[in-house]
């Protein structure tokens, strides 16, 4: 199979063919929900309930109940992609919105009332990596190449997800063609990670990980290549499952290798993720991988899941990738992690896997395959304005820090057979060799972090992967939330277990969520106001540090305005009681706590300056701080240099 499965695969029906026309008629919508309804707290159905944060069964419940309608969850959705997209943290991680997608939510409501629900995805809106085909809308890869192409028909899953009567609400940015991990594309530009949108998102399913963190959809498609949906997942604080090769089909997805290509869910939640899962496995005749799925039972992600499974599990630390200095932030939350576990009945071991080092080497065959199976899928689609990888870069319809990538692979002349052989055999020796250490030790799984540093800067190299080893092995493994890290960044453990046992991954992800409830919102994208991002938080403070009376009694006043969607504070400060010469500094300090120190945070004045006005652009962590009423305004003078006046902050007092 190329990506794309067979070149026979069915035509277009003729239902079909009419209804992409209708909807070529209707033009694409780039997000751009104005000409939807907004939800409004008017509304007598949808009056109360916030759909940031709503698990699947939440939301299911709210539409069993009547509470809301389908139709009001898509709108809801899509007024937080009008304020948060392009607004406020400007996220960008939406290609295009689906421009039936109220229509799709109204034949679902419809059934609904006529006594049929399809099951937990019902009405439900989700979002679609730009790699999955869809009849009725582009599938682009994020690439202007294919800005406006339309697929013939569906991808497997996406079927199956229709059938399951979940609403296609948009399509998400990605790293283009996903040969990549930061999540830029020609076509969508660069993703922003909503935790701290100075770092990148991950990739190459950034987008679907920036957008299910913000709460755009109830859950995100992804794929997986070489990390694709797990590094997302552990930078927002999800969980994300790359299967076992075969697991689902990956029929229908734009290929970056036919052979380490995966494709499936990111969630808020391991039910989320469950019922997702449940929805889109299962075998395929379009993709041979899936061969294995035909005669085997049906996996029950979500009958599966398991409160105790971790009691008596024997999980091994991976020491290799469990290091200290640059990558200590992560290896602590995640040995936080491991602890937590083993407080929830697992025996922890650390391990070492022999000569990981060299099984691991020259395993990978993305750039064995990339550049034929992009072919091969744009020829059996039919239509696509081009044909080849070559053909994108000789017409330079790529983004430049795409260039270098595209152009080597699209160069390379014929594929080394005897090199893609020697590939394919040490992926199978690499393969037996887990397999072989697991058994041998008696473990259930083995754990590591996801990835061994925080996020990197937009614009700086991406460090610290740990993904080859599921992803050249094609053996199951689960990123699930650990914590965050001293930079309040989220990061994510991996567990990585037998062929096919992907169900117990889940569940272990579960039992490890229940215990430590690491998940937390972005605050950079909060609960909505009338259907609007909420106005600033402003708040003051004033006072004289307990010295009133004395000679000489400084005091302290300060206004504030923090802007949580931007991340921004903006300040107006000054003194009285003092002459300017004996300022010395006017600064934001921590009261310190956990992993962090007190410390000056900022410095807002210096010597001689008795007021000051400014706006500073916050971090993650000293959002986190202002936020957690850490931080204070501080004086410090001539007369008092180790400080003469400190006023706690208090946004929401």
């Amino acid at each position: 199979m190329r990506g794309r499965g067979p070149r026979g695969r069915a035509a277009v029906s003729e239902v079909a063919a009419a209804r992409v026309v209708a909807a070529l008629a209707l033009g694409w919508l780039a997000v751009s929900p104005a000409p939807l309804r907004a939800q409004t707290p008017g509304d007598d159905a949808a009056a109360g309930f916030d759909v940031a944060e709503a698990s699947i069964p939440e939301l299911q419940a709210a539409l069993e109940s009547g509470q809301v309608t389908s139709v009001d969850l898509v709108d809801a959705y899509l007024a937080r992609i009008a304020a948060y997209d392009r607004s406020g943290p400007m996220l960008n991680a939406i290609v295009r919105v689906h421009p039936e997608a109220r229509a799709q939510a109204e034949r679902l409501d419809l059934e609904r009332v006529e006594g049929r629900v399809r099951g937990p995805l019902h009405g439900i809106p989700i979002l679609l990596k730009d790699n999955y085909d869809t009849f009725d809308m582009p599938t682009t890869g994020s690439t202007l190449a294919l800005a406006g192409w339309v697929p013939p028909d569906d991808a497997f899953q996406v079927r199956k997800l229709r059938e399951a009567g979940a609403v296609i609400l948009a399509k998400t940015n990605m790293h283009e063609l996903a040969a990549g991990i930061t999540s830029i594309s020609s076509l969508g530009g660069q993703t922003r990670n909503p935790y701290d949108p100075a770092r990148n998102p991950g990739g190459s399913s950034g987008g679907t990980g920036a957008a299910v963190a913000a709460s755009f959809g109830a859950v995100g498609w992804g794929s997986d290549t070489c990390g694709s949906i797990r590094i997302p997942s552990s930078v927002h604080n999800l969980v994300g499952l790359r299967p076992t090769k075969g697991l689902s089909s990956i029929d229908g997805i734009i290929p970056l290798s036919h052979t380490q290509d995966t494709g499936g869910p990111l969630a808020r939640s391991a039910v989320d993720l469950a019922i997702a899962l449940d929805a889109t496995i299962g075998a395929d005749a379009a993709d041979p991988a899936t061969e294995a799925m035909r005669d085997r039972e049906p996996m029950g992600f979500r009958a599966s899941l398991d409160a105790g499974a971790l009691e008596g599990a024997r999980i091994g630390a991976l020491t290799e990738w469990l290091g200290e200095g640059a990558d200590a932030p992560v290896t602590d939350v995640v040995r936080a992690a491991l602890d937590a576990m083993a407080a929830a009945g697992a025996e922890i071991v650390d391990v070492e896997i022999p000569d990981q080092d060299s099984l691991l080497a020259r395993t990978s065959v993305i750039g064995l395959e990339f550049a034929l199976d992009l072919a091969d899928y744009l020829a059996a689609a039919g239509g696509a304005p081009v044909a080849s990888l070559g053909e994108i870069v000789a017409l330079g319809l790529h983004h430049e820090q795409l260039d270098g990538t595209f152009r080597r692979r699209s160069e390379a002349g014929p594929r080394d057979e005897a090199e893609y052989a020697e590939a394919l055999e040490r992926r199978g020796a690499l393969r037996e060799a887990i397999v072989a250490f697991l058994d041998e030790q008696g473990l259930d799984a083995i754990a590591y972090p996801t990835l061994r540093r925080d996020p990197a800067l937009i614009g700086s190299p991406p460090v610290g992967g740990t993904c080859q080893l599921a992803a050249h092995s094609g053996l199951p493994a689960i990123s699930a939330p650990a914590g965050f890290t001293r930079a309040e960044l989220p990061t994510g453990v991996e567990l990585i277990g037998r062929p096919f046992d992907d169900a117990r991954l889940v569940s272990f992800a579960y039992a490890l969520e229940r215990a430590i409830q690491p998940r937390r919102a972005p605050h950079r994208t909060p609960a909505l106001v009338d259907g609007r991002a909420p106005a600033a938080l402003r708040f003051s403070v004033a006072g004289d540090g307990g010295w009133a009376g004395r000679p000489a009694a400084p005091r302290l006043e300060g206004s504030f305005s923090l802007d949580l969607p931007r991340g921004t504070l903006h300040y107006v400060i000054s003194t009285a009681g003092i002459g300017a010469a004996g300022v010395h500094a006017i600064v934001l300090r921590r009261r310190g706590s956990g992993t962090r120190p007190n410390a000056v945070v900022r410095r807002l004045s210096g010597p001689g300056l008795a007021s000051a006005e400014g706006t500073l652009a916050l971090s993650a962590a000293d959002l986190d701080d202002l936020l957690g009423g850490r931080l204070e305004l501080a004086l410090y003078t001539a007369d008092r240099p180790l400080g003469a006046v400190r006023l706690p902050l208090d946004p929401g007092g």
